[in-house]
């Protein structure tokens, strides 16, 4: 099972308090020492609409380079893109949004325009060597318009697979999904893009994030999204909350027998130093409530 720390970008990018790129890069460190070794770094996004992401390019020349260390940056456009590159990121992640209000409210442009754009960068992210994801976000319902169908979904996920992408995200950016609409759509995009690698995005918002995960697992995912301390959020989704806390999904795991790779006494310890870099207490429950036998890991 492999786990992608997202707290750096994803986690990061809603909170009020601006976080300094000096903590960021402590926040990777960190986490590279537990173990994680895809981390979403940063998204090359304008930063009066995302200031908490205005250090783009000084957390990329700052971040510990290793080769087995992938730093993926989040992109929006051609522009994101050029900067990406030229920060020296392993991945690039586009978004595609699975509603049109959402579409516009999140990236300023429709579904159709958002395809396009993918198309237009995946060449060029081959040529550079990049590695390239797509996040289909609020495959399990829109803020705005309500229910998502999913056959809107299954078809951007074929849409998205034929453009040569090499990793396709389902999102549930405002944590609404529940176990059998993850199973339903991990079968109808794995039916649809075969061969893609699948992962999920899950949110927590509704206290359904950790029974999805294991929906998930049970339908054959084997890449999930976490942010240390369960921070996070979609600025431009209302009412938006945290992720999954990679320290509660590294518990459930490791309780499962399943091998994640991840140093769970560490990442309680990085959301314990998250809590005070942030001023308030993170959303996860282990940095309260620590492991168990408490002497594995606490």
């Amino acid at each position: 099972m492999e786990i992608i720390e997202v707290g750096p970008r994803d986690g990061l990018q809603n909170e009020k308090v601006l976080v300094s790129t000096e903590d960021k890069l402590e926040l990777i460190s960190r986490s590279i020492d537990a173990g994680l070794r895809r981390i979403e770094a940063t998204s090359f996004v304008h930063p009066r609409r995302v200031p908490q992401m205005a250090d783009a390019e000084a957390v990329m020349a700052g971040v510990p380079r290793r080769p087995d260390v992938s730093y993926i940056g989040l992109v929006l456009n051609r522009r994101g893109f050029d900067r990406a590159v030229a920060a020296g990121v392993d991945e690039v992640n586009c978004v595609v949004v699975a509603s049109e209000t959402f579409s516009q409210r999140n990236q300023g442009m429709s579904i159709a325009d958002s395809l396009q754009g993918v198309a237009d960068l995946a060449g060029d992210a081959r040529a550079a060597g990049l590695g390239l994801s797509v996040t289909i976000a609020a495959s399990f319902g829109c803020p705005f318009e309500g229910e998502v169908p999913e056959t809107t979904v299954v078809d951007l996920a074929r849409r998205v697979h034929d453009l040569g992408v090499d990793e396709i995200a389902l999102a549930d950016t405002i944590g609404v999904g529940v176990p059998p609409q993850v199973s339903r759509l991990a079968a109808g995009v794995a039916a649809v893009a075969p061969g893609a690698r699948l992962r999920c995005h899950l949110h927590n918002t509704r206290n359904t994030g950790y029974a999805n995960a294991v929906a998930a697992l049970d339908a054959g995912i084997t890449v999930l999204d976490a942010s240390t301390g369960g921070i996070g959020g979609c600025p431009f989704a209302p009412d938006a909350t945290g992720n999954l806390a990679t320290e509660d999904l590294v518990y459930l795991l490791d309780r499962s027998g399943i091998d994640s790779g991840v140093d769970l006494g560490r990442v309680i310890g990085t959301a314990r130093w998250l809590d005070g870099v942030l001023g308030a207490p993170t959303p996860g429950q282990l940095a309260r409530a620590g492991a168990f036998p408490g002497s594995l890991a606490d």
